[in-house]
C-alpha cells in the first residue's frame, strides 16, 4: 500500500489568498472588475475568475469603466500614479512582503545606492520592484550570475550596494548570494526579503522529497515559486510537475511506495481536489487497498460554515491574520473578527505559531479560502459567564469600543455590554467620551439572554472602591494628621479638599495669614495642596482642615525678627482721623498715632502722609495678646529747638533794661 504525505504548506499563501479574496469580494458585490495581468499564475483559477466577470488587462489604457485590482506581484510606481491622476478606482492587492521590498528599494536607491535584485527579470514581481528603483540596478537569477557580475568591470567596490530578493527566490541560493556579496563589499546592506511562507514551503518540500519515491508538484507552469519547488524535488527524487488533474492520465507509478504532494503558493484548493480524485482512480486500478482520495482526504479535511476549529497563526498582515487549520483552504481572520478594539494592531494580539480557537464564517472551495473569527468563539465561550454575571457578581474586564446615545459599549472577550451614561462614571456630568478605547472594570446589572443583551455598571465598582477608601481614611483620621489633597470646589467662605475619598473644608481664614476676599486668591480647583486636620465631627462627618503653616505665622516672624525699638521700613496702607496704619510685614499692620507722625502739631494724618508711602518707623510697643503694634515716626525725627519768648518793652524792669548812652553820660 502506498504511503501518501502532503506538505502542510501546500496551497495558497497569504498574499495570493488576499489578492484572490479582493477580486472575489468585488465580484460578489457586482462591481465591474479587471485585473492588471493574471491575478495569480494559475490558468485554471484565472479562467474561473474571468468566467465570473474579472477581465484581464495588460495596460490601464484597456480599462472600460472597471475597478482595477493590482495583483499580488505588485506593479511599478508609475502605474498607481497614473491611476490616481486619471481618477480610476483601484484596489492595490500587492502582497505586504512585496510592498516591503518596494519601500526598501525606493528609499535606498534615492540615496545613491546601487540595487542588486535576485530573481527572474521577466517576472512581474521583479518588474514592479524595478519600477521603484531611482538609480542604477542589476538583476541576477542565481548566485553564479551574481559572481560573474562581481568579477566583471561593471562592479565597483567604491559604490554603495543594497541587495534584495524576489519573495519566491530559492532560499539556499540566496544564502550563497549573501556570502558572495559580503566578501567583496563589507558595507553592503543585505535585506532577506524572501517570504517566510516561501522559505517554509521550500524546506518542507525538500524534506519530503528526501523521503519519497515520487513527488507530485501541483501549480501553474508560469509560477516562479512552483517551478522552484519542482527543481527542489527533481534534484532529490523522481518528480512530476502538473498544472491540473488532466495531466495525470499517463502517470506511471513504477512501484512508488512513498508519494509526496506539494503545491505552489498560487494553487487553489479545487485543483488539488481534482488531483485527489484522479489519483484515487489510478491507485484503484493498481489494486490498492485504500484509495488515494481517502489517504489525501486525511490531509485535506473538509470544513463548513459555523464549525469550530483550531488554527495556527502563519502570517500577520496589517489588516488580517492568516492561519493553518489542517485543511487545504487558506484561512484568514480579518482584524474586525480578531478584536473589537479598533485601535489594536494584529501583531499586538497574536504571534506567529500561536494556536487559536476559531469559528468558520465563510468557506469558498473554488478559491480555496475561508474566513475565520476569533472574536465569535471568544464571545460564545464568554457569553454564559456574562449572562450569569448579575447573579454571580463577577467583575469583568473589558474595553470601551463605542460611545453611543445614552452610554457606552464595552467588550469583554467578544461579548458586548451596554453601560448607561449614569453607570459609566463615578459622578454625573463627567464626559463619557473620555472612556473610548479605555480598559474598564464593570459588573452586570441585568441581562436578557434571549436578546443576548447585558447591561453593566462601571459606577458600582467605582462607588464601592471610593467607599472603601473613605472607610480607610476615617479609620486613620486624627487631629493633626497631614494629607496631600485635591481642591474639589470653592465657596465664598472656604475651599473643599478631597483627602482620599473624604472631603474636608479649609475655612477662608485658614487659607492665608493675610486677609483675603475669596479663596481663589490662594488656591484653584484641581490644585494639589498639603493640609492638616484641625477638627473632626464624627456625628456630622465634617472635617475642618488647616492650610496655613505655623512657620509662616507673621506674629511669630515679628517676635523673632522685630523686637521693640526695632527700626523698620513700613508702607502706609490706610489713614484714619487718629493716625495711620502701616504694614510692617505681610499680615501685620502697626498704628502710627497722630501724635507720633511728626514732631510738629498735625491737624490730620493726610496732611503729612499718603496711602502707599514708605517710611521708616520705630516699633515702640507690641501686644501679642491683642495683636497690636504701636509705631512712631516722630521718634526718628530730630528734636525741634524751642524759640525764646518775646517780652513786651513795658514789662522790662529798669534793672533789666540795657544802659543807654545818655544814662552813661
Amino acid at each position: 500500500m502506498s504511503e501518501i504525505t502532503v506538505t502542510k504548506s501546500a496551497g495558497f499563501c497569504f498574499g495570493v489568498d488576499r489578492a484572490v479574496g479582493i477580486v472575489s469580494e468585488l465580484l460578489d458585490k457586482g462591481v465591474k472588475t479587471a485585473t492588471l495581468g493574471e491575478i495569480i499564475h494559475n490558468p485554471d483559477l484565472t479562467a474561473v475568475l474571468e468566467k465570473r466577470g474579472a477581465r484581464v488587462v495588460n495596460d490601464i489604457s484597456e480599462l472600460d469603466g472597471e475597478t482595477l485590482v493590482i495583483r499580488s506581484h505588485g506593479a511599478p510606481e508609475y502605474i498607481t500614479e497614473k491611476l490616481d491622476e486619471a481618477g480610476i478606482p483601484y484596489f492595490d492587492a500587492t502582497c505586504p512582503f512585496v510592498k516591503k521590498i518596494h519601500k526598501i528599494v525606493k528609499t535606498y536607491s534615492a540615496d545613491g545606492y546601487v540595487t542588486l535584485i535576485a530573481g527572474d527579470a521577466s517576472h512581474p514581481e521583479i518588474e514592479g520592484i524595478v519600477g521603484y528603483c531611482k538609480g542604477e540596478y542589476f538583476i541576477f537569477s542565481s548566485s553564479d550570475e551574481l559572481l560573474k557580475f562581481v568579477n566583471s568591470g561593471k562592479f565597483c567596490q567604491d559604490k554603495h550596494y543594497i541587495m534584495v530578493a524576489q519573495t519566491t527566490f530559492h532560499s539556499e541560493d540566496w544564502r550563497n548570494c549573501s556570502e558572495i556579496l559580503k566578501k567583496v563589499c563589507t558595507n553592503a546592506k543585505i535585506f532577506d526579503t524572501i517570504c517566510s511562507a516561501t522559505d517554509i514551503r521550500q524546506k518542507e518540500t525538500a524534506d519530503l522529497a528526501e523521503k519519497s519515491d515520487l513527488m507530485i508538484v501541483v501549480g501553474g507552469k508560469h509560477s516562479s515559486n512552483t517551478l522552484k519547488l519542482y527543481n527542489i524535488c527533481k534534484s532529490r527524487t523522481r518528480a512530476v510537475f502538473i498544472e491540473n488533474a488532466r495531466e495525470l492520465a499517463d502517470l506511471k507509478l513504477d512501484g512508488a511506495r512513498t508519494i509526496g504532494i506539494t503545491a505552489g503558493a498560487s494553487t487553489p484548493a479545487f485543483i488539488i481536489k481534482e488531483v485527489q480524485k484522479t489519483m484515487s482512480e489510478i491507485l484503484a486500478n493498481n489494486g490498492e487497498e485504500i484509495s488515494f482520495a481517502e489517504m489525501l482526504e486525511q490531509n485535506f479535511k473538509s470544513t463548513y460554515t459555523g464549525e469550530k476549529v483550531t488554527g495556527v497563526v502563519t502570517g500577520i498582515g496589517p489588516t488580517e491574520v492568516s492561519v493553518e487549520i489542517g485543511t487545504k483552504h487558506t484561512g484568514y481572520i480579518p482584524l474586525h473578527e480578531l478584536t473589537d478594539d479598533t485601535s489594536a494592531k494584529p501583531e499586538d494580539i497574536v504571534q506567529i505559531g500561536q494556536t487559536l480557537n476559531l469559528k468558520v464564517l465563510r468557506v469558498n472551495d473554488v478559491e480555496g479560502t475561508m474566513v475565520l473569527s476569533k472574536k465569535k468563539i471568544d464571545s460564545e465561550a464568554n457569553f454564559d459567564r456574562v449572562m450569569n454575571g448579575a447573579e454571580t457578581g463577577e467583575v469583568f474586564q473589558g474595553t470601551v469600543v463605542e460611545v453611543v446615545k445614552g452610554g457606552v459599549i464595552a467588550s469583554t472577550s467578544g461579548v458586548k455590554v451596554f453601560i448607561p451614561a449614569s453607570q459609566a462614571t463615578l459622578t454625573r456630568g463627567e464626559d463619557i467620551n473620555a472612556l473610548l478605547h479605555k480598559k474598564v472594570e464593570f459588573k452586570i446589572l441585568e441581562v436578557n439572554a434571549q436578546r443576548k443583551r447585558a447591561v453593566g455598571s462601571i459606577r458600582v465598582l467605582l462607588t464601592a472602591k471610593r467607599k472603601e477608601q473613605i472607610e480607610k481614611v476615617w479609620e486613620s483620621l486624627e487631629v493633626g494628621n497631614t494629607y496631600t489633597g485635591t481642591v474639589k470646589s470653592l465657596t465664598s467662605y472656604g475651599a473643599f479638599v478631597d483627602i482620599g475619598g473624604v472631603d474636608g473644608m479649609v475655612h477662608i481664614s485658614e487659607l492665608s495669614w493675610s486677609r483675603i476676599k475669596h479663596p481663589s486668591e490662594v488656591v484653584k480647583v484641581g490644585d494639589s495642596i498639603e493640609v492638616y486636620v484641625k477638627d473632626i465631627n464624627a456625628e456630622t462627618k465634617k472635617i475642618s482642615l488647616g492650610f496655613k503653616k505655623a512657620d509662616d505665622n507673621p506674629w511669630e516672624i515679628l517676635k523673632r525678627d522685630y523686637p521693640v525699638d526695632s527700626v523698620v521700613t513700613a508702607k502706609v496702607v490706610s489713614l484714619t482721623a487718629f493716625g495711620a496704619f502701616a504694614q510692617i510685614i505681610p499680615g501685620i499692620d502697626g498704628l502710627i498715632h497722630i501724635s507720633q507722625i511728626s514732631n510738629e502739631r498735625v491737624a490730620k494724618p493726610a496732611d503729612v502722609l499718603s496711602v502707599g508711602q514708605e517710611l521708616e518707623v520705630k516699633i515702640t510697643e507690641i501686644d501679642f495678646e491683642k495683636k497690636r503694634v504701636s509705631l512712631s515716626r516722630k521718634a526718628l525725627l530730630p528734636p525741634v529747638e524751642e524759640a525764646a519768648e518775646e517780652v513786651p518793652a513795658e514789662e522790662i524792669s529798669a534793672e533789666e533794661a540795657p544802659a543807654t548812652e545818655e544814662a552813661e553820660a
